[in-house]
C-alpha cells in the first residue's frame, strides 16, 4: 500500500523505521507537528519524526492544522491508500479522516479500551497496572474509540518509569502497526469495536498532578515519581523552591518518619510518607544537573527539622 505515515516525537521513529523497511508497503510521505523551539537559544527544531523521513528521502508535510486546505489537497494529490499514525499531536478532522480509502490506523500505547487519551503509559504505571500494551485501532471522531485491529502486551516492571516504558512499547508496538498494514492490505484482518466495558481516561498530566503528597503511601510516592519520569517530572519543595525527584524507592519496613521528614546518612536520604519510607536515590535542584541524593544532601547541609513539601514556592 501507499502509505502516508503521520508521528511527532522520537517514540514513533521505531514504527516509521518499521514501514520505511517493509517490503510490502511505500511510505510516500510524512506528516508532523511543524518546527518547534528548543534549547536555550529556542531555536527552531524539526521533530524527530521529521528528521527521519528527510533522511530517507521521503517527503515532510507540516500543517500548522490538519485542516489547512493546502495540506488537505496535497494529501489527495498524494492519494495515500491508508495512513499510520503514532503520537502525531493533533486531531484529524473528518474531512482528513475521510481522504485514504482505508483510512487512518492509530498505536495506541494501552490495551484498549483502557487509558484512552494523550498519557496511558504514565497513567497505567499511577495505577499500578501489572500488564499493559499497545493497540492498532481504524481512527474515528471520538477519542481513542475505534474498532482494535490487534494487540501486543507487555509487562509493567517494578521499576519502570513512563520512559522505560514507552521505549518498550514503541519498539513492539512498531512490529505491530506493519503487521496491521499487511493485515489490512491482504484483507485478513477485520477491526473489532471496542467494548462498552473497561473504559478508562488518560489526560495529559500536569506539572501539578507530578508533585509529590508526601502524607500518601509510599506505594503511591513510587508510582507518582516512577509515572512522571521524564515528563512532566515529578517534584517536591525544599527551602522554598522545587526539587525534581529523579529516582526513589520504597524502603518497606522503615517507619518512625513523619510525612515529609528526611533521615540523611552519610550515603542515604530517606523520606517519611504516609505508610513506611522511601529513599531519595537521584534529585534534580533548580537550575542544577541531575545528583545523587546523597550529594545533593551533603551539599546543602540539612538542618535538623528540615522536611520536604513545605507549601510555598518560589
Amino acid at each position: 500500500m501507499r502509505l502516508v505515515f503521520a508521528g511527532t516525537p522520537e517514540v514513533a521513529v521505531p514504527a516509521l523505521d518499521a514501514l520505511i523497511a517493509s517490503e510490502r508497503h511505500e511510505v510516500v510521505a510524512v506528516v508532523t507537528r511543524p518546527d518547534a523551539p528548543a534549547g536555550r537559544g529556542r531555536r527552531l527544531v524539526a521533530s524527530p519524526v521529521a528528521e527521519r523521513a528527510e533522511e530517507a528521502g521521503i517527503e515532510v508535510l507540516k500543517p500548522n492544522r490538519p485542516r489547512d486546505e493546502e495540506f488537505l489537497a496535497r494529501l489527495r494529490e498524494i492519494g495515500p491508500d491508508c495512513c499510520p499514525v503514532v503520537a502525531y499531536g493533533a486531531l484529524l478532522p473528518k474531512v482528513a479522516l475521510d481522504i485514504p480509502a482505508r483510512g487512518w490506523v492509530n498505536l495506541h500505547f494501552s490495551l484498549l479500551p483502557a487509558w484512552r487519551g494523550a498519557a496511558p503509559v504514565q497513567h497505567a504505571i499511577l495505577a499500578g497496572d501489572q500488564i499493559t500494551g499497545a493497540s492498532t485501532f481504524l481512527i474515528e471522531e471520538g477519542l481513542d474509540s475505534g474498532p482494535v485491529f490487534g494487540t501486543v502486551t507487555e509487562e509493567v516492571r517494578p521499576t519502570d518509569t513512563s520512559g522505560d516504558l514507552l521505549t518498550r512499547l514503541a519498539f513492539a508496538g512498531s512490529g505491530l502497526l506493519a503487521a496491521t498494514m499487511d493485515g489490512i492490505e491482504d484483507g485478513t484482518l477485520q477491526a473489532v469495536p471496542q467494548p462498552a466495558d473497561g473504559v478508562s481516561l488518560a489526560p495529559k498530566l500536569t506539572v501539578e498532578d507530578a508533585q509529590v503528597d508526601w502524607a500518601a503511601p509510599a506505594l503511591r510516592v513510587d508510582r507518582v515519581v516512577r509515572g512522571c519520569t521524564p515528563a512532566p517530572g515529578a517534584w517536591t519543595v525544599f527551602r522554598g523552591e522545587r526539587l525534581k525527584l529523579v529516582a526513589a524507592r520504597p524502603l518497606p519496613g522503615e517507619e518512625g518518619l513523619a510525612p515529609g521528614d528526611l533521615a540523611v546518612g552519610k550515603n542515604h536520604v530517606h523520606v517519611g510518607t504516609g505508610s513506611h519510607a522511601v529513599e531519595l536515590l537521584w534529585v534534580q535542584p533548580q537550575g542544577k544537573k541531575p545528583m545523587r541524593a546523597a550529594d545533593w544532601a551533603r551539599g546543602v547541609r540539612i538542618a535538623p527539622g528540615e522536611r520536604l513539601g513545605a507549601a510555598d514556592v518560589r
